[in-house]
């Protein structure tokens, strides 16, 4: 019997790869000569970096970079153990997170810490990039990112724009010859989640905007500077950004993947699911099982256990999920190829004791479920 399995991080409780071995133990209680294949998983969201990481055999590093609003801050990024591809969160070097309700400046908020990341990664020799870009600070439609790897973003005098997407209104024109020869070279896969345009009511300052800190008259002030911006992105380069899906994201930064990297957009989880071969290891698999820390009507958009999911049915292999609790909806994973879920959670316990505990009650739940499926295919074997 070969069994896959694949979970990503138990968010706050347990990493990806600690919850897969303790699924394996769970496993090889009950079917001791079981083949198991560990590949744990992300969705291009938390816990990409060590999941990606840890799977790979590789190393995180770290560095001191231009935070968000100018000050420095140190960004860890990921050396997969492939030597070639790199991982970078760009939260981490331009995030929200790393500053307070106070320090929210989404008119002059800055990439620039992401395109010192990439150089870095450059100099180290890595000519491939996985980039999540969720949990960004800014709307500069990734111009800082691209001023840091040498593109001159011009105004009417010549002079080079000021950071922050608020000053995209007087971007007169780009020169990208002073763009990284590197990074043109290199290839730029981007964790992109969300189908946002780049401008107008579903735009990257119109939805995200306030939540950086935007009033109502600074959204239309980067809406306004955006769009501006792909135009010129557009007469400069030849590449439209404005309407394609994705190219929101992140302040805009998506379109400036695009535009500046030639990135291309893609669901996270296919990226990581891609890059770790799942599909290979899948053949000649018996049963998958996946998980996260909890299971509800959200899983079923683009979360890792239902990316597993659909590739495993690909194949006809059947799918149980392990989760630390079930939450509304749960039972929509069903219809996506999810066949059983079970929580781990087998006695009234508080968050701090479960999250605690949640590698051995991880192994016992899964023990328990091989011991069903044991006694099942007897049962409806005999009845078959």
């Amino acid at each position: 019997m070969k069994v896959v399995i694949a979970p990503q991080s138990f968010k706050g409780s347990i990493s990806a790869l600690n919850a897969a071995r303790a699924m394996e133990e769970g496993v090889l209680r009950v079917v001791p000569d079981a083949e198991t294949v560990l590949v744990p998983v992300a969705d291009g969201g938390d816990g990409t970096l060590e999941t990606l990481v840890e799977a790979t055999g590789g190393e995180i590093r770290s560095t001191t970079v231009t935070g968000p609003i100018g000050k420095p801050v140190t960004a860890e990024w990921g050396a997969l153990g492939d030597g070639q591809t790199a991982v970078i969160e760009m939260a981490r070097t331009s995030g929200l997170a790393l500053l307070s309700l106070a320090e929210r400046d989404p008119l002059h908020a800055t990439t620039y810490g992401l395109g010192e990341v990439i150089r870095e990664a450059l100099d180290a020799g890595f000519r491939s990039f996985i980039v999540g870009i969720g949990g960004s600070a800014t709307n500069d439609g990734g111009a800082g990112m691209a001023q840091a790897l040498g593109v001159r973003l011009l105004d009417e005098a010549g002079g080079d724009l000021p950071s922050g997407g608020a000053a995209l209104a007087g971007l007169q024109r780009m020169d990208m010859s002073g763009l990284d020869e590197r990074a043109a070279e290199a290839r730029f896969s981007v964790a992109c989640d969300v189908s946002n345009p780049l401008t107008g009511p579903e735009g990257a300052a119109a939805v995200y905007g306030p939540q950086k800190g935007a009033t109502p008259g600074m959204v239309q002030q980067l809406d306004a500077a955006l769009k501006h911006f792909a135009e010129v992105v557009e007469r400069d380069t030849g590449t439209s950004i404005d309407a394609v899906p994705g190219s929101g994201a992140a302040g805009g930064l998506g379109g400036g993947m695009m535009a500046f990297l030639g990135g291309s957009l893609r669901t996270g989880v296919d990226i990581v699911l891609d890059h770790i071969r799942l599909d290979e290891r899948l053949e000649g698999t018996d049963l998958v099982i996946t998980g996260e820390g909890q299971i509800d009507f959200q899983t079923v958009y683009n979360k890792a256990p239902i990316g597993v999911a659909r590739r495993a049915k690909r194949r006809n292999i059947p799918v149980l999920a392990v989760c630390g609790s079930l939450g509304r909806g749960f039972e929509d994973v069903h219809a996506e190829g999810i066949d059983a879920v079970v929580a781990i959670v087998n006695a009234p316990m508080a968050l701090d004791e479960a999250s605690a505990r949640a590698g051995e009650l991880i192994a016992d739940a899964v023990a328990e479920v091989m011991r069903s499926m044991r006694v099942g295919s007897t049962v409806f074997g005999q009845d078959g």
